[in-house]
């Protein structure tokens, strides 16, 4: 069985040191390159919509049998489920998606508010606004070294290919995918989550409870974690 794991907004498939098997495929999220020259460096954004996107993933990763994502990278997994590119997915923290117009018009205005600050401030002002988010607040109990590595890897990826991607995969972009959540997907959720918690809990999936962790157990309960996703059966 073929899995890929995928990191979440602002992250490197480094988040995944420690959680996936060494031999595993993690993908790069469009519009998360390192800065202009690096090395190695996967392609920028190029498509303009998020279906353009999710088939630019799809052709990526290639034929997966499992798609683990993190927040970000769990709508896409979802949004590959949905488009029928892979058959299950394992989803971190996911929001299924927006019912609202009016809900929809707020993330884009709040997204847009964030592209600017990456445009005219730059990564570092940028990764320190994200991070000071309530929604991350509990990552100050994480590893000190691994907050630190999560740190200096945000700060070296390109601004303008991050403000792109909150402009083609924000959340308000994303199709309403709740009716796709079904059989074919498993939820994981920290337990101190509780905006997602309640979401995953009206959510028709089965849900692992992360206890000890936020927003980001990759961060906080990697172990735990891990455990999880092993313990995973179709």
């Amino acid at each position: 069985m073929r899995t890929v794991y995928v990191h979440g907004f602002a992250g490197t498939p480094a988040v995944w040191d420690g959680i996936a098997p060494p031999d595993a495929a993690r993908a790069w999220l469009p519009g998360h390159r390192p800065n202009p020259g690096h090395q190695g460096a996967p392609p920028p954004v190029s498509a303009s919509t998020w279906n353009g996107q999710l088939h630019a993933v799809a052709e990526d990763i290639g034929i997966v049998d499992v798609v683990v994502g993190y927040s970000l990278g769990a709508r896409v997994g979802l949004g590959l489920v949905a488009m029928g590119f892979v058959p299950r997915a394992i989803l971190i923290g996911v929001n299924p998606g927006l019912a609202s117009e009016g809900e929809r018009a707020e993330r884009r205005a709040g997204d847009a508010r964030w592209a600017a600050m990456l445009r005219e401030q730059g990564i570092e002002a940028f990764g320190d606004a994200w991070e000071a988010q309530a929604l991350f607040a509990s990552q100050a109990r994480a590893d000190a070294g691994r907050r630190a590595a999560r740190r200096a890897a945000r700060r070296g990826l390109d601004a303008e290919g991050l403000a792109r991607s909150l402009e083609t995969m924000g959340l308000a972009e994303m199709p309403d995918y709740r009716g796709v959540v079904d059989e074919r997907v498993r939820l994981i959720v920290g337990g101190d989550d509780a905006k997602y918690l309640a979401i995953a809990r009206g959510l028709p999936a089965a849900l692992t409870v992360i206890e000890g962790s936020g927003h980001d157990p990759t961060l906080e309960q990697p172990e735990r974690l891990r455990e999880a996703i092993a313990a995973v059966r179709w």
